[in-house]
């Protein structure tokens, strides 16, 4: 958490409403294993990060409430009982949306201003957008005693972003910014909405993200074709998500779906196995194991569930070309983004060097890399 970004949200936050906000810190998250098994009632393996969302925040005395999104020199005045989408796209959707779900649960909550601002890269695939939900609702329920539960607050982070932003998410991201804590990943069961704590000695090794900078955008038919896609298999086999479903219960209905489809339900029966035995490579301090099942995510969501592109396909390979990284794959929706790469931390700088040379060579554009440190999930910043 940054300490120059705690400060530049507070006080242009004092210069602008001349009074002291409550101050939340929300992070972004990674993912290490389980992409795409969220919407599918299954597991993932998440954790929230040292990057994140600084929101400022406090009642206002006006007829009206003030939203500054500093990062796009954004500000927006609006009423809150006229609250409506805007185009697709646009910040103003996320506030709009955690409010209006809050007022949907009868909770009343009076005008207030709110200035956000963040250190997590757009499009890497980190989840600013449930970062900056969950930093709403939680100044939220702080200003005006709402008495959410974390698990409430989640709920309607999702739900704004399905019913205002307009993309169908599951719970994960929300729940990693939210729940995560320090040096832990969570295995996060998405149906129950419950989670185990894993904490990680990463030993010798350390994460690394690498960002392709190819922007995608998760409300593009893409992700929601693959949604429909999972949900008429699960349909088919007459269980209520793919997680209830084993490989040979796929093989019988192979002649009613699609060969794309078919390998896309395979994929998420199979990406949720590897989830659990990845928390297991983790109890035993097995990285190796990790790794491995890491490179093996990798190779279902490029060839089977087709959601990488050539930027995110070519980081991985030059990552399985070195002997120093134990595992590598593309991270979050896809299309773009980030890897997550687990590398030896005295080999991190000379590979972060020597990929961002080739991968400008290769696209005639830089990538950016990140080291990143696993960290406590949304609070209120003393």
């Amino acid at each position: 958490m940054s300490a120059t970004l705690i400060n530049n949200v507070k006080n242009t936050f004092i210069r602008t409403f001349k009074t002291d906000p409550l101050l939340i810190f929300s992070p972004g998250r990674i993912n290490i294993i389980g992409e795409h098994t969220d919407y599918n009632k299954g597991f993932v393996f998440p954790a929230a990060i040292n990057k994140g969302i600084v929101a400022a925040i406090q009642k206002s005395e006006l007829d009206f409430s003030t939203a500054y999104a500093l990062d796009l020199n954004g500000k927006i005045e609006f009423n809150l009982d006229k609250l409506k989408p805007l185009k697709e796209g646009r910040w103003e959707n996320y506030v709009f949306g955690v409010v209006h779900e809050i007022q949907n649960k009868n909770k009343l909550i009076g005008n207030f201003n709110l200035v956000f601002k963040g250190n997590i890269p757009s499009g890497a695939g980190m989840s600013s957008s449930a970062a900056l939900e969950n930093s709403i609702v939680f100044g939220l329920n702080e200003l005006f005693d709402l008495e959410l539960s974390k698990h409430d607050m989640i709920l309607i982070s999702q739900k704004a972003e399905h019913n205002f932003v307009g993309v169908k998410c599951g719970i994960m991201d929300q729940y990693a910014s939210m729940f995560g804590l320090k040096n832990h990943a969570l295995l996060l069961d998405c149906r129950t909405i419950e989670s185990q704590p894993y904490e990680i000695d990463f030993k010798d090794y350390q994460l690394m993200l690498i960002n392709t900078n190819v922007k995608h955008s998760l409300s593009d038919t893409e992700y929601n074709d693959r949604r429909f896609a999972c949900k008429s298999i699960s349909k088919l086999l007459s269980v209520k998500a793919l997680r209830d479903a084993t490989e040979a219960d796929l093989e019988k209905i192979i002649d009613k779906v699609t060969p794309a489809n078919y390998q896309k339900a395979l994929y998420v029966i199979q990406e949720n196995s590897r989830t659990l035995k990845a928390a297991k490579a983790i109890e035993y301090g097995d990285l190796e194991t990790l790794g491995s099942l890491i490179y093996q995510s990798h190779n279902g969501l490029s060839n089977q569930y087709k959601v990488s592109c050539h930027e995110l396909d070519f980081l991985v390979d030059q990552a399985k070309a070195n002997p120093n990284i134990l595992g590598a794959r593309m991270m979050g929706g896809g299309f773009g983004g980030c890897t997550i790469n687990l590398i030896a931390k005295t080999q991190a700088e000379a590979f972060a060097e020597k990929v961002s040379k080739a991968y400008h060579r290769e696209f005639n554009k830089t990538c950016s890399v990140y080291f990143i440190e696993i960290s406590e999930g949304t609070h209120l910043v003393k």
